[in-house]
Formats: C-alpha cells, structure tokens, sequence
C-alpha cells in the first residue's frame, strides 16, 4: 500500500510504487479478472496519493494490458495470463538518454513494420496513411505539437503489416513513444528548419509503402530514426530545460522488460 506519509525513493516515485502495488494485486487475483478497479478519487483517499497518481498508473495498468475502460462500465481488469506486456522501469537519470534509447528501439521496429507494410498494404490502409500524414501538419498549423498524430501515422503503417504483433507492439508502447515523440519534436521545434526535415522524411516513407517498395520504405524509415536520434545528440543542453520536463526525465529512468 502507498502511505503519503512515505516520501518517495530516488528510485521510485508515488506512480511507480501504486502502479507495482495495483499490478501485484491484479495479478495475484486479489482484483478478480472482468472486476472493476475502485474509482479514482476511493484510491486517491485509500493510498493517500493525489488523483493524477492514480491516473498515471491507471495508465500504465493500461499499456501492460491488466486493465480496459470500457463505456459505462469504467477500468475492467483483464487476465494477466492471457497478455504479455512490455513494462518500462526506471534505471537512469540522464534525460537525453532516456530518449536515445527508445528511438533506437523504435529504429529497428519502424524498418521492418514499413518494408511489410509497402509489401502488404491494402487501398485502404494507404488512405488511412495519408490522412494520418495530413492530420499532422493540421495539428501543427493549428498550433499544436502533432505528437498524437505522428504516433497514430506509425500506428497505421505498423497496421498495413497485415501481422497484429506489431501494432500490439507499438501499442504496448504507446506511453514510451508518446514521450520520445514529443521530447524529439520539441527539440525539433526550437530549430525550425528541422521541422521541414521531419517532414520529408514522413513523406519519403508514406510514398515508398505507396510504391509497395520494400528496400525503399525499410531505409526511409530506418534514415527518419536515425535522423531522430542525430538530432538528440546534436542537441545543445540547455534546449532541455525548455522541453516536456517530466517526459523527459520519465523516458530518462526507463528499462524494458518483459513480463507475463
């Protein structure tokens, strides 16, 4: 249980010791399988921590696949046997590490989900696609970050895969992409000419899975990753203090592992 009279370890914060808590309960069988988990102001009051530490790790229950919200029935617990999840842990304390390593993570992922999906996309997955590539730019004309869009763009390629592991992928990862995008387009955005460069790298991938040209899309996406991460490195530090702090620093402490 989380006492808000214990100060949180260097190590672990309030989220990550009631998200530990509520998982081991989940998957012990303390909270039965299609139950719902009690509200979020009952935990707030029951663990002594604030409502936003109780949606972050909702959230992450969430990612792990222990838990859904479904329309009128509220956060419903899910088999913990039926899933494998991806669960991300703290270990570092360097931001722009953090960062590094999930684009490098995704730099592999990105190559093959877009070679599979110019080999097996469908007329209407390529839609899908392009709508997803012009909704990021609306976002950024109309003034905001386009973060959300450009995870649902990757989303819709790893979609046109025609192999659901790697949207389950994507999916699980969902919070750590969502982070590394948005610390990566931030820093993009204190430069402005990068941004046309994120661009035409988006661009040259939707265009090879248009072509259905493998070789072409594996290395545009494989170029965009790595473009990311040179970015990153290139990066002065003082950009970082003007970034997403506490997505940075989140993304800074993370360790994959994979648990059942």
């Amino acid at each position: 249980m989380v006492s808000k009279h214990n100060k949180p370890s260097r190590e672990k914060t309030l989220s990550d010791k009631l998200t530990d808590f509520l998982s081991d309960q989940v998957r012990s069988g303390k909270f039965p399988v299609h139950s719902r988990l009690p509200t979020e102001q009952f935990m707030a009051e029951q663990y002594g921590v604030s409502r936003s530490v109780v949606r972050e790790a909702i959230s992450r229950l969430k990612s792990e696949r222990l838990v859904e919200t479904r329309q009128g029935s509220g956060t419903v617990i899910l088999d913990p046997r039926g899933k494998q999840a991806f669960r991300l842990e703290r270990i570092y304390n360097d931001p722009k590490r953090g960062v590094l390593r999930i684009i490098e993570l995704r730099r592999g992922i990105e190559a093959e989900t877009a070679a599979l999906a110019a080999e097996r996309r469908t007329t209407h997955q390529m839609d899908r696609i392009n709508r997803a590539l012009i909704r990021i730019e609306k976002a950024e004309v109309s003034g905001g970050d386009g973060v959300r869009e450009d995870l649902a763009f990757h989303l819709e390629i790893a979609q046109a895969t025609a192999n659901p592991y790697y949207a389950d992928l994507l999916e699980m990862l969902t919070q750590a992409l969502e982070d590394a995008i948005r610390v990566t387009r931030g820093n993009e955005a204190l430069r402005g000419e990068l941004v046309a460069s994120v661009h035409t790298e988006h661009e040259a991938i939707r265009l090879a899975i248009e072509k259905r040209d493998v070789e072409s899309a594996r290395a545009a996406a494989f170029t965009h990753m790595q473009n990311a991460q040179h970015r990153i490195m290139q990066s002065e530090p003082a950009s970082w203090q003007l970034l997403s702090h506490d997505a940075a620093k989140r993304l800074a402490r993370t360790r994959l592992k994979n648990i059942m």
